[in-house]
């Protein structure tokens, strides 16, 4: 099993923890971006630099997947591109995303983006918490326990 990164926009502290998980279940994790990214020394970590354009990182991710896969990322079509993959999707925060929950989720996404199209400010996220961080370790933790080593 893989984890793959959508890692353009994942948080800093998200990757440390992904990168000290890889180190420790001995478990691939695959980040891909757009622009150059520093990442550890390890045969379990793993870099993928795409050119630059529109979804190209995520198109990268939804052809390089495989059923049973992770995919960590905060963008909700490339989580429901992959679960119909048959891959497990998780956000940064620490929310699964699965067939159960994408569509609602896509509805909502949508929904903001109406609003913001009509010129409505809707804000940006929060920043990372404490307890979203630690939400994040754990679901990680449960889905390597049941698919690492």
């Amino acid at each position: 099993m893989t984890i793959w990164v959508d890692a353009d926009a994942c948080p800093g502290p998200i990757k440390e923890i992904l990168f000290r998980a890889a180190q420790r279940t001995k478990t691939q994790v695959v980040l891909v971006a757009n622009h150059a990214l520093r990442t550890p020394a390890s045969k379990y970590v793993s870099f993928v630099q795409v050119t630059k354009g529109f979804d190209v990182a995520d198109s990268e991710i939804v052809n390089r997947c495989e059923p049973g896969d992770l995919v960590v990322t905060s963008d909700i079509p490339l989580a429901d591109e992959v679960i119909s993959k048959q891959c497990l999707a998780l956000n940064p925060r620490g929310e699964i995303l699965d067939k159960e929950n994408i569509k609602s989720r896509l509805n909502v996404r949508d929904f903001m983006d109406t609003l913001r199209s009509s010129g409505i400010q809707t804000g940006g996220p929060a920043a990372l918490s404490a307890a979203e961080k630690q939400a994040f370790g754990n679901a990680l933790d449960r889905w390597l326990s049941q698919h690492a080593g």
